[in-house]
């Protein structure tokens, strides 16, 4: 069989597509994926939209992908076939620019992007560079791996990466896609772990990711309740509101920070309580190949796992619609079935 099927999005604005395309051939340093799963992530409304500049058209989205290595181009010394493999956000660095010179692969200033700079996992195979692979444990189901590439990641590793140390006070603010790993990951790195949402409906959620203290939003002032708690030395801002965040900020203890994973427009801070406190805000971009791999590692190892909705790639346009909603809990994978 030469052929395989995508999901592509011939211009920005337009609609999924499925059509057939002849199976890809690795080049050097590149390797075939046999794709088995692949999420649905909110940043892949940058290729239906057409946000990032330069996109070229038409594009396969996807980058939370989990398969099968099935074929190997020259100069691949560390993988061969059969071997289980995710691609996340992370398609490749350039190495050479001043951030990779520094060792600081995540903000290369040339970072290949997977599902953006080259095709993604919308399709029963994808082309890789195998600098961007991350070992896939037997222990996880693709299904299962897929959200981790991106959603996992993002939230795993900018916790581990805060100077919140086991036993301080770390707030989630949001309890969706990125929300629900961040509580999981929050509480099994010994955080002691306040879930913030909206509506009181969101508790039962909270407390069966672990969070140690709910926060209703709309019926408290989040900052303040933080301050009962004494403080969160980090908020993990997962909701894409900057209303959401200004409401919450105020919670941080002295030398706190709120970590942005939630993209919005604008937020607002009061620069005063930054100065007198010895408080930040910072954003924090995914991972690397291998934090991805460390990822995946601690989550089998701690029985972190995402909520999935499971849809098969030929529905991918009701996929997408479904994460788009907000309605879906929690996040949305793709399978081939192949």
């Amino acid at each position: 069989m030469s052929k395989m099927s995508v999901m592509q999005i011939t211009r920005p604005g337009g609609s999924f597509e499925l059509v057939e395309r002849e199976i890809p051939q690795p080049a050097s340093g590149q390797v075939r994926i046999k794709v088995q799963a692949c999420g649905v992530c909110h940043s892949d409304v940058i290729v239906q939209t057409g946000l990032w500049p330069g996109l070229s058209y038409p594009r396969v989205p996807g980058h939370e992908v989990i398969g099968i290595v099935d074929a190997v181009g020259e100069n691949v010394p560390q993988w061969s076939t059969g071997q289980r493999v995710g691609v996340g956000w992370y398609g490749g660095h350039c190495g050479h620019c001043h951030s990779c010179r520094r060792g600081d692969f995540m903000v290369c200033q040339n970072l290949q992007i997977t599902g953006i700079s080259f095709d993604g996992g919308y399709a029963d195979y994808m082309i890789a560079p195998a600098m961007a692979l991350a070992l896939v444990p037997d222990d996880l189901s693709p299904a299962d791996a897929a959200p981790l590439m991106c959603a996992g990641i993002t939230t795993f590793n900018s916790l581990r990466n805060s100077h919140a140390q086991a036993g301080d006070l770390v707030a989630v603010l949001g309890l969706g896609g990125l929300g629900h790993l961040g509580v999981q990951y929050a509480v099994k790195m010994g955080f002691k772990t306040v879930g913030i949402a909206r509506g009181k409906d969101k508790e039962p959620l909270a407390r069966k990711f672990g969070a140690h203290h709910y926060i209703d939003s709309q019926a408290q002032d989040p900052a303040a309740e933080l301050q009962k708690l004494g403080g969160a030395k980090v908020i993990l801002a997962t909701a894409a509101s900057g209303d959401a965040m200004s409401a919450a900020i105020g919670g941080l203890a002295a030398g706190g920070s709120m970590v942005v994973l939630g993209a919005d427009q604008s937020m607002q801070v009061s620069p005063i309580f930054l100065l007198a406190g010895r408080r930040s805000v910072q954003g924090w971009p995914s991972g690397t190949a291998i934090d991805a791999e460390q990822t995946l590692a601690f989550s089998v190892q701690s029985g972190v796992r995402s909520m999935n909705e499971v849809f098969p790639l030929e529905r991918a346009a009701e996929a997408y619609a479904r994460m788009m909603s907000g309605k879906a809990r929690f996040r949305v994978v793709l399978t081939t079935g192949k």
